[in-house]
């Protein structure tokens, strides 16, 4: 995990070139989606400009990043492209790659086989040199179904199995897991970065400047964020409390994740995949099961059933 000083210093530089791309693209940009290739395109003249090669990454997955390992994996074979892919225990749910056992060189993508080819997924990881950039036209273009299997045809694209772990966070209810897988990861290789002391459970990371009351308990599996004040007696396990959040005295949280500035009342009960989106105020006394709560809302009722909340 980043310090909070290099978490900003990260934040800033990326919001300085992601206006930089927008302000030269801008035009461009506003004749319509692009799809996952399409904003390569857009920003062409950036990535190329060096020579050098780029990374490309979903926003939606979480794994121990190989960066370092990645780019010299690419620049030992030479090709166009690398991606990273993950084994799974069940290859018939995803589209997986074949490739050569020795060089990693990708074969071909089979789209949920119904026997085995392979046990490895894309990862959502990328390296690319700027070549790739003469394959993407400035239209709506699938890097994934379009660019990667011509790339492959050209034998210019590879694959890295990853080390480690990986999830798909894209949905609530794996994003929880990821975080515990994440935690679990923090345990193995920097303990030192997670939070002990008197009632705390299992894995649970605490940004230093959170505040945490007396007789609490938390954890397993709980990450709290910068500026969050839990008070008295509160439960949380398996649970995100991100930034400025405040959690009320004696209530009870498990696998929940609580939005930016939220405010959780006394005496609240909230469970199953429950989700506050930023500024969301739940009133004293509640019950809120598997609840989805749009941000900016105050809830005054309790939720006994899985819904959204508009």
């Amino acid at each position: 995990a980043f310090s909070v000083p290099r978490t900003q210093a990260i934040k800033v530089e990326v919001t300085s070139i992601t206006k930089q791309t927008l302000d030269a693209h801008q035009s461009r940009r506003q004749q319509g989606s692009h799809r996952a290739a399409g904003p390569l395109a857009l920003a062409r003249d950036l990535l190329a400009e060096g020579g050098e090669p780029f990374f490309v990454l979903n926003s939606d997955v979480i794994c121990e990043f190989p960066f370092a390992a990645l780019a010299q994996f690419h620049r030992q074979h030479g090709g166009e492209g690398s991606i990273v892919v993950t084994r799974v225990e069940e290859p018939a749910k995803y589209g997986v790659v074949v490739s050569e056992p020795d060089s990693g060189r990708i074969c071909r993508f089979v789209e949920k086989p119904r026997v085995f080819v392979s046990n490895k997924i894309n990862a959502g990881l990328y390296i690319f040199s700027p070549g790739i950039l003469q394959r993407i036209q400035l239209r709506p273009t699938s890097i994934e179904k379009e660019i990667f299997p011509a790339m492959a045809q050209d034998g210019q694209l590879y694959a890295m199995e990853l080390q480690g772990f990986w999830m798909d966070i894209g949905q609530p209810k794996d994003f929880l897991t990821g975080m515990c897988m994440y935690l679990q990861a923090l345990r193995a290789q920097h303990p030192e970065k997670l939070h002990s002391g008197p009632g705390v459970v299992g894995n649970v990371l605490v940004d230093p400047s959170a505040k945490i009351g007396a007789n609490c308990v938390i954890g397993p599996n709980v990450t709290i964020g910068a500026g969050v004040v839990v008070e008295d007696g509160v439960r949380i396990k398996r649970c995100t409390v991100l930034q400025g959040a405040r959690i009320r005295s004696h209530s009870w949280l498990e696998s929940c994740i609580v939005g930016w500035s939220c405010s959780v009342g006394q005496w609240v009960r909230m469970e199953n995949v429950t989700v506050l989106g930023e500024d969301v105020i739940v009133n004293d006394e509640l019950y809120l099961n598997g609840a989805n709560v749009l941000p900016h809302k105050s809830i005054a009722e309790s939720v006994p059933e899985p819904r959204i909340i508009m």
